[in-house]
């Protein structure tokens, strides 16, 4: 794992699923910056799901999804830690193992300390920088509806299956509770700047918060800290969201204020966006912003130009690093 470098910029980007990995480190891999991941380590579908169950390991596919966006290593080392072999069919329709979820789930069955298997894969992907779970004490996330019921399983929030996607999430949490990981914890106090986000609210961004210590050590790091919100709103998470009801939600979780909000000001074609809806059935609408929005908030055009409703991680990257100057979170 690489050391981090006193003389670059330090940056910790929160998040997990696809949407962090491929808009933000995508984009900031290629400037000169010192960059940490940290993910929840609570995904519970799928692949990922039937390794905890059978082998009782950590989530191995958020974390991979951040090794492999960071990593420097030839194209044939990355196609391997994606590729997907195996036809046997899991819970939610899944089918098969990722080769870099299985490398993981084997690396901690074997060396039984997770630290090791993190020095092992930064090794052999060849990452520039370093990517953290929020938490290496296994758990799983749960959800409190509006009218009380609980739901249990990152996999569930995410995509409702025994539950009425249509009841607004009152708040989540860790059941059994755990506690930060110190290098996570450590990263985060040491930064310049916070990213968080994008990615889905309830079952990727806020559990990254909710291990013990993770939220006073953002409240004390004197980093400026920028959230990313999503560019649509999401079945079962963010019903009839506004941009306001994310910043909210997130600074609940952190226990402090934000201090720049990201969001896209381009408005895509209805044509479009009922094509992504038909690849992506659990997306809702573009997201609104608020009639009134505090000089925080900071709107440009991030989409990429056709295509899938997501951000352009050139633009997203750029913005970035202006925002970053603009509040001395560059050096």
């Amino acid at each position: 794992m690489s050391v981090v470098d006193i003389n670059k910029t330090k940056i910790v980007a929160f998040g997990g699923g696809n949407a962090m990995p491929k808009t933000v480190l995508a984009g900031l891999k290629n400037y000169d910056v010192d960059i940490t991941t940290v993910t929840s380590m609570v995904d519970s579908g799928g692949s990922t799901g039937q390794l905890r169950k059978d082998f009782n390991v950590l989530s191995p596919g958020d974390i991979r999804r951040h090794l492999i966006a960071l990593s420097n290593a030839p194209q044939w080392k990355k196609s391997l830690f994606g590729f997907r072999f195996g036809r046997e069919e899991f819970e939610g329709g899944h089918r098969g193992h990722s080769f870099g979820n299985v490398f993981l789930a084997g690396l901690e069955y074997a060396l039984q300390d997770y630290g090791k298997v993190l020095e092992v894969v930064h090794e052999f992907l060849e990452v520039k920088g370093r990517c953290l779970p929020a938490t290496i004490e296994k758990t799983h996330v749960y959800a409190v509806l509006e009218n009380g019921e609980i739901v249990e399983g990152e996999d569930e929030i995410d995509v409702p299956k025994k539950h009425d996607g249509n009841l607004k999430i009152k708040k989540i949490f860790l059941k059994p509770e755990t506690n930060g990981y110190p290098p996570a914890l450590d990263a985060i106090t040491q930064s310049d700047l916070i990213i968080i986000g994008p990615g889905d609210l309830y079952s990727s961004i806020l559990p990254c918060f909710l291990p013990k210590g993770i939220p006073k050590a953002i409240q004390a790091s004197k980093a400026k800290k920028i959230f990313i919100c999503p560019p649509m709103t999401k079945f079962g998470e963010t019903n009839e969201f506004l941009i306001s009801d994310f910043v909210n939600e997130v600074e609940k979780y952190l226990g402090c204020k934000l201090d720049h909000i990201i969001y896209n000001s381009d408005m895509p074609s209805e044509e479009r966006v009922n094509k992504y809806k038909e690849e992506e059935p659990t997306v809702l609408k573009v997201i609104e912003a608020n009639s009134i929005l505090d000089e925080r908030f900071v709107s440009e055009n991030l989409l990429v130009e056709s295509g899938p409703i997501t951000y352009d991680p050139n633009k997203l990257s750029a913005l970035i690093t202006n925002l970053g100057k603009d509040t001395d979170g560059f050096k």
